[in-house]
């Protein structure tokens, strides 16, 4: 295998000091939702440009590259998103490297990356892990992906007698918001599949994802003086609470692993005039994601009759299982693993309890998406890290797979 570990390390930690959280509250103003996402992308034009690919950035909030083939060969193509999470501060990073040794890992005031929470710190011991300060998340969701993309795009334009097809890259904003590809031009996708790389653990590989949608509960109650209100006031915070507690807590996140889906609150505000609710409803199956949506408007129909409330649910799918897509062109999925085993990588098929833009992609362009570690764990929080080996092992895979293309 190449040893990328130098140029991997030196871009992924550029790449972290662009302030590029994303902020749903701005998606439908304007693309990227924020202006670091779109100094990073116009900055990956640069790059790409400057390793010989064509490559421009859409209006949309993308960056599309080509790298010309110099064989036969159907297209493939390679993703990852440049925006970080804002459930802890995405701002702000300052990465830090360790030769890590074994045991905890100290971060700044009382954040520690316990080893015992962590049994895949032991697998690289006598190698580097990045980690941020602790003050905010290191951002290897998804700039990892991007690090290990051009390293391994770079490797093939500089090394001409290595053969392989065009090669589409796109680097896309938002994606944690869950909106980044409502806009997406999925036309200008001509690869037959596209590998997203924004996995977690070294050797997964994972085909199947959630069907994801997000729910807004709204309730409008009738205020009046507090003093005065028996028989007359309808407490909107109220309401919503009972709404909430009416919801099956067994099938939480927090309760919840492998294959079941849940029911997530994950933002609550109003008044006794009128109350609001974010929920995110999860399921690898359809018909029981449909399911609990239905629970839902009928759990707050219900509780809102009998408060003589006014609710509202309104349901906004994010995206569907790409199980199906991937399952009718096994060949996406057959090429990785005949990578891995050209490279000696032990790699295993899984599922995602969550989602990526491949997932959009399956469904709106029939591609399939499978997704490709890249190394990091404990993603959108203060304990994020990342194996700079893992990064390096997958920059290999998807230079391997760019390769295996020219013999199918």
């Amino acid at each position: 295998m190449h040893d990328f570990r130098d140029e991997l390390l030196g871009n992924f930690i550029r790449y972290t000091e662009f302030d590029t959280m994303s902020d749903a509250s701005m998606v439908e103003e304007r693309r990227p939702s924020t202006y670091g996402q779109e100094e990073l992308l116009r900055k990956l034009v640069q790059e790409l440009e400057d390793i010989g690919l064509d490559a421009y950035y859409g209006k949309e909030g993308y960056v599309k590259g080509v790298l010309k083939g110099n064989c036969d060969g159907s297209a493939i193509a390679f993703m990852a998103h440049v925006d970080t999470a804002s459930d802890v501060m995405g701002n702000g990073v300052k990465a830090v490297v360790h030769d890590y040794e074994g045991g905890d890992i100290g971060l700044s005031g009382s954040v520690v990356i316990k080893a015992e929470e962590n049994g895949d710190l032991s697998r690289y011991i006598g190698s580097k892990i990045i980690t941020s300060d602790g003050s905010t998340l290191l951002g290897a969701d998804d700039k990892a992906g991007i690090a290990i993309i051009m390293s391994a795009v770079k490797f093939l334009s500089e090394n001409k007698d290595i053969k392989h097809p065009d090669i589409e890259v796109y680097f896309t904003s938002d994606e944690e918001t869950g909106c980044g590809m409502d806009g997406f031009p999925y036309d200008v996708i001509k690869a037959e599949a596209c590998y997203t790389v924004d996995g977690e653990e070294e050797g997964l590989i994972e085909t199947e994802c959630f069907n994801a949608a997000s729910l807004t509960i709204k309730v409008r109650g009738n205020s009046i003086h507090f003093g005065s209100a028996r028989g007359k006031l309808v407490n909107a915070i109220t309401v919503l609470s009972h709404i909430i507690s009416a919801i099956p807590q067994a099938e939480s996140p927090e309760a919840t692993d492998s294959r079941y889906g849940y029911y997530g609150v994950d933002s609550i505000s109003g008044s006794v005039v009128e109350a609001e609710a974010s929920m995110l409803i999860r399921d690898h199956d359809l018909d029981i994601f449909n399911r609990r949506i239905e629970a839902v408007k009928k759990i707050a129909s219900s509780i809102g009759f009998i408060y003589k409330a006014e609710v509202d649910v309104d349901v906004r799918v994010s995206y569907y299982n790409m199980a199906n897509v991937n399952s009718r062109n096994p060949k996406a999925v057959e090429r990785i693993f005949s990578a891995a085993s050209r490279l000696g990588i032990c790699v295993k098929e899984s599922l995602i309890r969550g989602g990526t833009d491949g997932a959009r992609i399956a469904e709106n362009a029939g591609i399939s998406s499978p997704n490709i570690y890249t190394g990091g764990h404990n993603l959108h929080s203060l304990r994020e890290w990342v194996a700079l080996d893992a990064m390096n092992s997958a920059a290999n895979l998807v230079l391997e797979i760019a390769k295996g293309m020219s013999t199918t």
